[in-house]
């Protein structure tokens, strides 16, 4: 179903628009596009007319059963939609029919995120995330029509949906829409997210691919009223990634979102540590391994202060000799240059698991630290043991939607029944799985005392986060600022 108007034309670049109305039966049985990503070739399944909202929900529902609505944000490092089309049945039909499932496609890329003083006046920034927030709109408007309560809604995301989490808890400064009333973010994806002005050279990168360099030094009209003009396959052709100026390669994640004052008005990091985010119950974590899909493969410390130029651009040298210092020479791994466990781990640690472990910290101080739970996902698959990259970034997630294989079979009860019973209760504990111990939170304590749940195959059980693990994070925040975090 649309949950907006099609992005096209004059609807490029600009936040979203209601869809338009209609008297007609809307046939609603197959998936539809998902948005177009960086890099992707024409013609393509995805589209750039993509903005659709999957809802699952029991056939007895009705409008007042209010029950419980899941709405998952999928990821894809703002880039692409690559947890799209997840089945939501099968959680609807573990939860007893008592929930509403939804997930939905929202603008990635140069569609999502082109940002420029020109977009902010003859457009929206950040239009990914304003994709977002309309879905959420359109839950409390008619997500009641399938059975669901939109005064309990619980959003949850993976990787780019979990940095969407953070972003749409800290929107407009903190403030509280009425929107959802509990959050789940897993491996939440803290990117370099530069000001708006630091990207000028991104958008006129994107004007002289596109043909629309003539209006260089014209009015924001006459050069969003080219962009506006152009094809599809134009603007999708110039929808890849280069170099940040100085660089030597192009970062993994080429378009995130900006702080563009107004939907994001500060690094995430000083929102949280202001407390400018939505009170809120949130369950956070993150993979053992979670750099391990995206480091490179470093030889030497060079290679691991390369890489992390390339993504984060405002690092000094001394910063990565820093870095370097924080992770020297590790146990090699198998099939994997000799660096390479050092920049895994320094990468995994920076932009997943220290932002999780903060925001956990955030809430706790600023909410209530009894409705903060942490989790450490550690089920082996002897594939990516073999292969050297461990228990990697997002493994869980088809655990959370039972999506089963055989080296997380065991696992599947466990983690579905925590995450379902949190959806339903704000809590991980009201309808665990019989076989799983209680999932403490991360309680008042501080420093050796911080607790999460390490969920592995028949040896789930609470943690306390290493000290040494704690002391990298707080690394990590007093480069945050500098990383654009």
């Amino acid at each position: 179903m649309r949950y907006a108007s099609a992005p096209l034309g004059q609807n490029r670049f600009r936040a979203p628009q209601p869809p338009q109305n209609t008297n007609t039966t809307q046939i609603a049985q197959a998936f539809k596009p998902i948005c177009l990503g960086t890099n992707a070739g024409l013609p393509s399944s995805q589209s750039e007319d993509c903005l659709f909202v999957n809802v699952w929900a029991p056939s007895a529902a009705t409008p007042a059963s209010k029950l419980p609505v899941w709405v998952f944000i999928q990821g894809g490092g703002y880039v692409s939609n690559s947890n799209a089309n997840f089945n939501g049945s099968t959680v609807v039909d573990k939860s007893g029919h008592s929930i509403v499932f939804v997930n939905f496609n929202y603008r990635v890329g140069a569609f999502g995120f082109l940002s420029s003083e020109k977009v902010r006046e003859n457009g929206d920034l950040n239009v990914g995330l304003l994709d977002q927030r309309m879905l959420l709109h359109w839950v409390q408007q008619h997500i009641a029509q399938f059975g669901g309560d939109p005064d309990h809604v619980v959003i949850h995301g993976v990787s780019a949906g979990g940095g969407s989490i953070a972003l749409q808890l800290t929107a407009y400064g903190g403030r509280d829409d009425g929107l959802f009333v509990g959050a789940i973010g897993e491996s939440p994806f803290f990117p370099t997210q530069p000001q708006v002005s630091e990207l000028e050279w991104q958008f006129d990168r994107y004007l002289n691919a596109t043909g629309c360099s003539y209006t260089y030094g014209g009015s924001a009209d006459e050069t969003m009223g080219c962009l506006r003009s152009q094809s599809t396959a134009t603007l999708q052709a110039a929808n890849v990634a280069s170099p940040y100026p100085g660089q030597v390669a192009s970062p993994l994640f080429y378009f995130t979102p900006s702080i563009d004052g107004d939907f994001i008005r500060d690094y995430p990091y000083n929102l949280f540590d202001q407390g400018r985010f939505v009170h809120i119950p949130v369950m956070f974590g993150d993979d053992t391994n979670e750099g391990a899909s995206f480091a490179a493969n470093a030889a030497t410390p060079n290679d691991l202060a390369v890489f992390f130029k390339n993504n984060y651009p405002q690092l000094t040298s001394a910063d990565t000799d820093s870095i370097n210092a924080e992770y020297p020479l590790m146990a090699t791994l198998p099939k994997h240059a000799a660096y390479f466990p050092s920049a895994s781990a320094a990468y995994g640690e920076t932009t997943f698991t220290c932002p999780g472990i903060f925001m956990s910290l955030a809430l706790a101080q600023y909410n209530d630290p009894y409705q903060v739970w942490n989790y450490r996902y550690n089920v082996l698959d002897t594939r990516n043991v073999a292969g050297g990259i461990g228990v990697p970034h997002t493994f869980e997630l088809p655990a959370v939607f039972g999506l089963g294989n055989a080296y997380n079979a065991e696992i599947i009860p466990v983690v579905m029944q925590y995450w379902i019973s949190f959806v339903k209760e704000l809590s991980p504990n009201s309808y665990k799985d019989p076989s799983a111990p209680r999932w403490e939170s991360m309680g008042a304590g501080a420093g050796s005392s911080l607790r999460r749940l390490v969920l592995q195959t028949n040896a789930t059980a609470m943690e306390i986060i290493p000290n040494d693990q704690l002391e990298r994070c707080l690394f990590w925040k007093s480069m945050a600022v500098r990383m654009e975090q």
